[in-house]
């Protein structure tokens, strides 16, 4: 890890990142501070501590880091945009929950030093193996218990440290490691014993049972040994003799192994360990779907009170919701507009204590940041409270701050037969709001010249439904009559918000390019009512749901039952952590992150009068099996701070899909041992409607006399579910990854004949 080997520039950054600089750490206009920033040796950790308040200082580790801005690219940063230049500004972005970091250099050079360093530690991070990530993680825990920095530990100390680290063990097995290990016979373990050590501990005996089934001489795997394990437990379709000759040249330490075709114990382990040895099949991490089908054909990642990082009574409003859900990949983010003071539209969430932004910041922040994760379009999901004086002021903003991003038009200025797809629309910003009258008036040019059009009362503010009135009650003693400026209207072009009467109404008359917004309730009612109207309403235009106005704690509600219906705008609170958005993102985690995925046949056919209540009548009816071994857990991440508490891990696996899918299985709880827990339990499922299963495994500390604390997740499609032997990587509350933490699990899928 010696800076010294990274070459040129890059080097000169380590280097005086490593010698430490004095920059401003702001909070807001008022709160302006110097400290002292210095990359610590291990070329991992960022120290940093204020000039005169004594010995305290702070530390992050720049695994933390997701993401480095530079210029005035925060709230706080723009706030000051007027005292200092944008070349010396930057802002550290975390992952999670975490606040961001926004920093002032003292000069652009030292700027740019801080920001190209950091990247470049970012990237090396990227690049490192899952051994490496190990090795890193040992070595942070290492350095945490060495309370007296000597480098070395006696086995008081490695005790404590075992306790930290999840692990509890028998003294007496801990000791003869212990001594096993001081290579030295010092009494102590240095750096490199300690690893030693812990590698004697972690011993996976698990893998080293399936490693001997296979191995003939219980050495190694030769290369047809391991052709025999993809074929039989991996089912790999794949050329096997090529993809196993792939994987001994990716994973295998040993040079010798590598030049007699053979494949070590470590190296099952890290393939095992890898990308590739992973719960997710990597063919379907890319773009794979076609991309060329109608908009309503594709379920589209949404967000819902987009400007909110908090609750929706008294949170705080800001652009960064709309930054962050961004570049997670959503693709329908919601804008709530009202008159502001000097003419200026304001975003904030109406009637409540919410703090306010201006609408032409937020539309800034989307130019900025929409298609920096994907290049498929962006829908601003308009709620207009606002005049027609500031409607006209929206309009200048979209037009002049989006420019030629904002679809204006469509796309050969000929009226349309249905729906363009998302490959047509590549880089585009759609509005999805009111408008007056339809598209094909206003590409023939008979719409109204009055410069303001009036609403019928059908169209009548279209979100405004039961479950809103609690807090929009003032507005109905508005005039029924909302007027709408024409400059805004012609920014609507293929979502033009409207009223729902009935699904019956809809088939009648509906057009294509209209969209109807429903409460959660409401689309539950029509989806238990009249499940096969709704896929079939759904087949031919966009559907947004969106949660009742009642979850004041912004938390979310299932999707799943929403895309069950082929909803495509199934809008979530990105800013609430939980089970809603761990679906969300299990989703919408295939096909490249781009925010679309591609609805399964029947949900697109309107021929297939698809029932979710009943799938075994649907045309190619095929139920499988689900059978989960869950064989063991690594490292799990501590919950309880208390010095001396464990884990007592069980496993949740959760169907989530249609009705009759919907199912949890655990296995039993295993008592404190959070480290390397082992329970070879098996979990069996049967699932009607595989195309829209999505399988959430959840990891708790049980507690017998409360709520079980919640330890990790990970959630995936089925359809994207690799077979076989397979550790599934486990994330935080907030979607963020634990390394080491992980599953290993055997998962088989048959036909039910």
């Amino acid at each position: 890890r010696d800076p010294e080997t990274s070459g040129g520039v890059e080097d000169d950054n380590l280097q005086s990142m490593l010698v430490g600089t004095v920059m401003r750490k702001i909070k807001s206009r008022s709160w302006k501070k110097q400290r002292y920033f210095k990359l610590q040796d291990d070329c991992m950790t960022i120290w940093y501590k204020s000039k005169k308040a004594g010995n305290t200082h702070s530390t992050f580790s720049v695994s933390d880091v997701e993401a480095i801005r530079e210029g005035h690219q925060s709230e706080v940063l723009l706030s000051i945009a007027d005292e200092f230049p944008a070349d010396r500004c930057f802002t550290l972005v975390f992952r999670g929950r975490r606040g961001n970091l926004d920093l002032v250099a003292e000069s652009a050079e030292e700027a740019q030093s801080w920001i190209s360093g950091m990247r470049k530690l970012i990237e090396n991070l990227e690049n490192m193996g899952e051994r490496e990530k190990l090795d890193q993680w040992i070595g942070d825990w290492f350095k945490k218990a060495d309370k007296n920095n000597d480098g070395r530990m006696n086995f008081k100390e490695v005790r404590d440290l075992l306790k930290m680290m999840n692990v509890d063990m028998n003294e007496h097995h801990a000791h003869r490691l212990f001594t096993m290990a001081d290579k030295s016979q010092s009494g102590t373990l240095e750096d490199d014993e300690f690893i030693l050590f812990y590698k004697m501990l972690t011993q996976r005996e698990d893998v080293l049972r399936v490693f001997q089934e296979y191995s003939v001489d219980g050495q190694t795997l030769s290369q047809s040994d391991l052709e025999d394990f993809l074929r039989e437990e991996q089912l790999e379709e794949a050329d096997f003799q090529q993809h196993a000759k792939q994987l001994i040249e990716r994973y295998e330490p040993s040079d010798t192994a590598k030049l007699l075709n053979a494949m070590t114990f470590d190296g099952f382990l890290m393939y095992l360990g890898s990308a590739e040895g992973s719960i997710f099949n990597p063919q379907k991490r890319g773009v794979f779907q076609d991309m060329s089908q109608p908009l309503c054909h594709y379920f589209i990642s949404s967000s819902h009170n987009t400007y909110l990082m908090e609750d929706q009574l008294r949170g705080q409003s800001s652009v960064e919701g709309y930054i962050r859900a961004l570049t997670r990949g959503c693709r329908c983010v919601e804008v709530d507009c009202w008159d502001g003071a000097n003419g200026e539209p304001i975003v904030y969430h109406g009637h409540t204590f919410t703090s306010k932004i201006l609408f032409k910041d937020v539309v800034s922040a989307v130019g900025t940041y929409a298609f920096k994760v994907s290049d498929y379009p962006v829908i601003l999901s308009i709620e207009n409270h606002c005049s027609v004086e500031q409607q006209r002021v929206m309009a200048q903003h979209l037009n002049h701050i989006l420019g030629d991003k904002l679809l204006k038009s469509t796309l050969d200025g000929k009226v349309p037969i249905g729906l363009p797809s998302p490959e047509d629309l590549k880089g585009k910003i759609l509005l999805k709001a009111k408008k007056i009258g339809g598209l094909e008036e206003s590409l023939n040019e008979i719409a109204e010249d009055s410069l303001n059009g009036e609403i019928s009362d059908e169209d009548e503010v279209a979100e405004l439904d039961e479950d809103n009135l609690h807090r929009e009650s003032s507005c109905l003693s508005q005039k029924s009559k909302q007027r709408l400026s024409k400059e805004l209207s012609d920014c609507v072009v293929y979502c033009k918000s409207v009223r729902f009467s009935s699904f019956k109404h809809s088939r009648v008359h509906s057009k294509f390019y209209e969209v109807v917004s429903f409460t959660e309730s409401k689309a539950r009612k029509h989806l238990r009512e009249t499940g096969a109207e709704f896929v079939h309403h759904n087949t031919q235009q966009l559907t947004r749901v969106y949660p009742s106005g009642f979850r004041t704690d912004s938390s979310n509600f299932n999707p799943q039952e929403m895309w069950n219906v082929g909803c495509q705008i199934v809008a979530l609170n990105f800013q609430t952590a939980g089970e809603g958005m761990d679906l969300n993102d299990g989703l919408f985690s295939q096909n490249g992150r781009c925010g679309y995925v591609l609805k399964p046949g029947f949900l697109r056919d309107a021929e297939k009068r698809f029932d979710p209540e009943g799938p075994q009548k649907q045309d190619g009816y095929q139920p499988v099996i689900l059978n989960i071994q869950v064989i063991s857990g690594q490292q799990l991440p501590k919950v309880n701070i208390k010095e001396d508490s464990i884990v007592d891990p069980l496993v949740r696996v959760e169907i989530h899909g249609v009705p009759m899918d919907q199912a949890k299985q655990e296995t039993r709880y295993i008592d404190n041992n959070g480290f390397n827990p082992v329970w070879y339990d098996t979990l069996h499922f049967t699932i009607h409607t595989p195309e829209l299963a999505v399988v959430r495994f959840v990891v708790e500390d049980y507690d017998k006399t409360s709520k079980n604390d919640f330890v990790g997740q990970y959630t995936l499609p089925l359809s994207c579910m690799q077979q076989g032997y397979r550790h599934i990587h486990l994330l935080s509350k907030d979607g963020t990854s634990i390394p080491p933490s992980s599953l290993f699990v055997h998962i088989r899928i048959t036909r039910l004949e």
